[in-house]
């Protein structure tokens, strides 16, 4: 039996359940692990903001995602936060919003590619973990392996 891929509203939805079955805190890390995904499946950047991106310096761009990353609680993704938690209070999704994206961010700034790759993420993590305890260990996890795949 051939199997049909699911629609773009299935595979958001499918993110924000597989979200909605995690405390808030890792919910949020979860979904923003996937923004790009759902930004690509709900048509972000679109074509023009493209022609825009490619025309900004290294430096505009770098200030750009900086405030992108500073914001997030503002965008899309308290939203899908939102969905996966409607009984939440929206202060507390923001507030989980900025708690995960400062995690990945520490993360990233722990990284140093000095030894064994994989060595070098667990201790980045680990140390990111060590600022930001709240966590489950099921997401510290896949903090590595996002970790990973970005830095390779």
């Amino acid at each position: 039996m051939d199997r049909i891929a699911p629609s773009a509203d299935e595979e958001i939805a499918a993110f924000i359940a597989s979200a909605a079955k995690q405390p808030l805190l890792d919910a949020a890390f979860a979904l923003w692990c996937r923004r790009f995904r759902m930004d690509t499946i709900e048509g972000r950047p679109t074509d023009e903001e493209v022609r825009f991106y490619r025309m900004l310096t290294p430096e505009e761009f770098s200030a750009r995602y900086r405030y992108e990353r500073d914001h997030a609680h503002e965008g899309p993704m308290f939203g899908y936060l939102k969905r996966a938690h409607p009984r939440a209070d929206d202060n507390a999704i923001r507030q989980a919003i900025i708690t995960s994206v400062k995690f990945e961010g520490a993360a990233e700034k722990h990284f140093n590619w000095n030894g064994d790759f994989w060595d070098c993420v667990v201790r980045a993590v680990a140390q990111a973990a060590a600022q930001y305890p709240d966590f489950l260990e099921t997401t510290y996890r896949d903090a590595r392996n996002n970790l990973a795949y970005y830095m390779k």
